[in-house]
């Protein structure tokens, strides 16, 4: 992440108070980190926002850092008594052993060069896992709202990882129902993109189980959402430049 404007806002920040309510959804990729972060004892929450995903992986015993660019999120965090950075370039090479990034990447206009970054901060050996919304497809008021650049499937998230010097080990989409109920929601709202609690609280209890059993089968072909994990090699390679 470039170094943001003093009075940098993110816009989102009202469905990032509506997901809150998604509790199964959270607890999975709670979950998610927790998996592949492994045996790592220096983690960094690459665009933390409010928190929600930090104060969980530190309720499980895992003390983490923070990066957030937005200077409100940054103060919140702070009061929460988080380590935190509102730009990359003020972290060492080499800091961390795992990182971590949900549903940012899409935010990041310059997404080769924060992938790069993200290169740069992780120790030889160390893992970065990535989750971000699939499928340009998809893209309606919601993404508009909460200014997303670009959705992603497998091989642009793939070309990402591979292009800023890192090795994938899992690459699978996510939420398999959830493709299907966006593209309704695409088809059908009126509205600026905000988020329905009520709605949010009924695919979370009902839908988002079913989904996550249907992905077993469909994880490579579609889903609502994209995850990467990649590791830097023990002997780092330089970054590909994409050619």
């Amino acid at each position: 992440m470039s170094n943001p404007p003093a009075d940098f806002e993110y816009t989102g920040t009202s469905n990032l108070e509506a997901m809150l309510e998604a509790e199964t959804y959270n607890r999975f990729l709670t979950e998610c980190v927790e998996r592949f972060a492994g045996e790592a004892t220096s983690i960094l929450d690459f665009g933390a926002g409010m928190g929600t995903f930090a104060e969980r992986v530190r309720s499980r015993g895992r003390p983490l850092d923070c990066l957030e660019p937005d200077r409100s999120l940054a103060s919140i965090l702070e009061t929460r008594n988080f380590t935190t950075f509102r730009r990359s370039e003020d972290i060492a090479t080499a800091s961390y052993d795992y990182v971590y990034s949900l549903n940012v990447f899409e935010h990041i206009e310059d997404d080769r060069a924060a992938a790069r970054e993200v290169c740069r901060i992780l120790r030889p050996g160390g893992a970065l896992f990535i989750y971000v919304p699939a499928f340009q497809i998809l893209f309606g008021s919601m993404d508009r709202k909460v200014e997303h650049f670009r959705r992603y499937t497998r091989q642009s998230l793939a070309r990402l990882v591979r292009e800023a010097g890192l090795e994938i080990e899992t690459l699978s989409y996510a939420d398999s129902l959830g493709f299907f109920a966006t593209l309704a929601y695409n088809l059908t709202a009126s509205g600026d993109g905000s988020i329905n609690t009520r709605s949010i609280r009924f695919y979370d209890r009902y839908v988002f189980p079913l989904s996550r059993q249907i992905d077993r089968a469909t994880s490579g072909l579609l889903g609502k959402n994209v995850f990467v994990v990649a590791r830097k090699p023990a002997t780092a390679l330089p970054p590909s430049s994409g050619a």
